[in-house]
């Protein structure tokens, strides 16, 4: 009895929840990043048909929601972490928070595959590809299933009673850090453009605009219809707060920014 008591990966409610919270973020994290920024294969609301979607305005707010709900939950997933501080020289805590986190990061996939591709069919993995559903199922597979089994196979496997209690405090730090430099990373923009997007007050006139870009040292490129969305190429001299002091709200390439204005496709 005793042996199967060391060997019994403890639990905890809020230990488990905290592991689970920050694996489902870095898995909303990693499809933004990847999916949305990188590849460029899909926003959030690619596959929506209607007119106020279609606008590429409407397509990078709605990741920018997208992306603060991951943030709040990757939040109150390191809140908690921080309470269960003192659990983490239990032996097995460290396999415990792996376990969930793996567990969290495949269940983003499973229920991202399901209700965003196929019962609201809000994207598609890879919007421009002649069949999406190969995508879907590949994606759903490799990032999902066998993510979440392994998950609970780690959560399932017998603690080892030679493990110290140091495995709980290398977990929570991984974790923590992963999450905290996931907002960074995403605000990188790519190391070869010149082309900055900027998002204006929805006042801000005309010349105010055309102001900003003589100021900055910079060449409007285009705008979407409202006026407020530019894409503004920068000379290698190029000041981006110009356009702060003329109105506007976020500009790409920077740790203000949504993210998803990094990568969007001029």
């Amino acid at each position: 009895m005793a042996r199967n008591s060391i060997n019994r990966m403890p639990y905890n409610r809020q230990t488990t929840f905290a592991g689970g919270l920050l694996g489902f973020a870095l898995g909303g994290f990693f499809d933004g990043i990847i999916l949305h920024q990188i590849l460029q294969w899909h926003h959030l609301l690619s596959a929506i048909e209607s007119a106020p979607f279609r606008n590429i305005q409407m397509q990078i707010m709605m990741d920018g929601f997208f992306h603060a709900l991951m943030y709040v939950l990757a939040l109150v997933g390191l809140w908690l972490l921080w309470r269960q501080r003192d659990t983490f020289a239990m032996v097995g805590t460290g396999r415990l928070l792996a376990a969930n986190a793996m567990i969290g990061f495949g269940l983003w996939h499973v229920l991202d595959g399901v209700l965003s591709h196929w019962i609201l069919g809000l994207h598609r993995i890879r919007m421009d590809s002649p069949n999406p559903l190969f995508w879907d199922i590949l994606w759903f597979l490799v990032f999902g299933v066998s993510v979440l089994a392994i998950g609970f196979w780690l959560r399932r496997r017998p603690g080892d009673n030679n493990l110290s209690g140091a495995g709980g405090h290398i977990a929570a730090i991984v974790l923590a850090v992963a999450v905290s430099a996931t907002g960074p990373i995403s605000a990188i923009p790519p190391a070869e453009s010149r082309t900055v997007m900027v998002l204006f007050s929805e006042n801000t006139p005309p010349e105010q605009i055309f102001a900003s870009a003589a100021e900055a040292d910079a060449r409007l490129v285009w705008s979407d219809r409202s006026g407020r969305l530019w894409a503004i190429a920068l000379s290698d001299s190029g000041d981006t707060s110009a356009f702060y002091r003329h109105g506007a709200l976020a500009v790409s390439g920077n740790f203000l920014t949504a993210a998803c204005l990094d990568w969007t496709v001029l």
